[in-house]
């Protein structure tokens, strides 16, 4: 992997640098930004915030409601027997099954919604600085186009970045 980034400790400067990549021609997915705490304040920070995990869950969950019905209503009628002219299929009983099923849809859908949009595991090597820890804010191009190197160094460093370093 290839990379160019500069290691930022104030979220201002954060700000400039990615309004300077942006400037150069560099587009919103192709700058990674990484902290050790959220700077949720700072138009940075809303990049990756849309998701489609609620959905899914929610979507997870239709699916165990409509499993937990179906599995109670199959195995209550599949051998028929005489209730006495109760329901054969009682509701307020079968609730209990139809929720558990509905929560461990929704739970499993969410854990692996969470792996998919994650990207775990990865195959491929992650852009990460140690100092990262130390509050320092990551903002790089991984993987950037051949020629513009110099380019994305330069406007690293002049928005005030600490370090700029280039891996590969």
């Amino acid at each position: 992997m290839k990379a160019v980034y500069g290691l930022y400790s104030d979220p201002d400067a954060v700000q400039r640098v990615v309004g300077g990549l942006r400037a150069a021609g560099v587009k919103d997915r192709a700058i990674t930004i990484i902290s050790s705490q959220p700077y949720e304040e700072y138009e940075f920070s809303q990049k990756d915030r849309a998701t489609w995990m609620p959905r899914a869950a929610a979507l997870g969950g239709v699916v165990g409601l409509c499993a937990g019905y179906w599995l109670t209503n199959f195995t209550q009628t599949a051998w028929p027997i005489e209730t006495g002219g109760m329901p054969i299929v009682p509701m307020w009983t079968n609730l209990i099954i139809m929720f558990e099923l509905t929560m461990l849809a929704a739970v499993v859908t969410t854990g692996v919604s969470f792996l998919v949009s994650t990207r775990i595991p990865r195959a491929e090597k992650v852009l990460y600085d140690p100092e990262i820890a130390d509050d320092q804010i990551l903002v790089g191009v991984a993987n950037p186009p051949e020629g513009s190197q110099a380019l994305l160094r330069q406007v690293l460093a002049a928005t005030g970045a600490g370090r700029v370093k280039t891996i590969g």
